[in-house]
């Protein structure tokens, strides 16, 4: 039987996992209203795409919670379940910063004059990813030098 990889709950899942939260729960927050979904203005077409990106931050953040916090067998797999939590749970956020950088491509409608308000959410989110990836690794790689010097003693 696989032994489990075990150990403290690191401050770097728990980062990672609160970037992958707001990527979750924030469309939601932000677009389920008048002024977006439920907007009579707008087209069905662009209310599928409001849909379809809230729907993705949704499942983007399953994902990562369900990479970070699965359990895992050997440091390896540890290891591979923490970069895709990481990659999951930053990839809404990247995808919405280039948006930008498509032709036409504005973060607000007009009469608005902001240039990119969804920063104030994005860019401290991607922080946390990369802080808690950081963290994460250097957990264990610790914890895994650690099992390597306590099996090289004899019993």
């Amino acid at each position: 039987m696989a032994q489990r990889i075990a150990g403290r709950i690191g401050l770097g899942k728990i980062l990672i996992s609160a970037s992958a939260v707001i990527a979750g729960a924030g469309p939601y927050i932000a677009d389920w209203n008048e002024t977006h979904i439920h907007n009579p203005n707008w087209p069905p077409h662009a209310k599928f795409h409001n849909a379809h990106t809230m729907s993705l931050g949704a499942g983007l953040a399953g994902a990562a919670l369900l990479h970070l916090w699965r359990p895992a067998d050997s440091p390896a797999a540890a290891k591979v379940a923490l970069d895709s939590g990481a990659v999951s749970a930053a990839l809404y956020w990247v995808t919405q910063i280039s948006a930008l950088a498509y032709p036409g491509s504005r973060a607000v409608d007009p009469p608005g004059k902001q240039i990119f308000p969804q920063a104030v959410a994005a860019l401290p989110s991607l922080a946390l990813v990369g802080w808690g990836y950081a963290l994460e690794r250097r957990r264990l790689r610790d914890q895994d030098a650690r099992r390597r010097v306590a099996s090289a003693w004899p019993s």
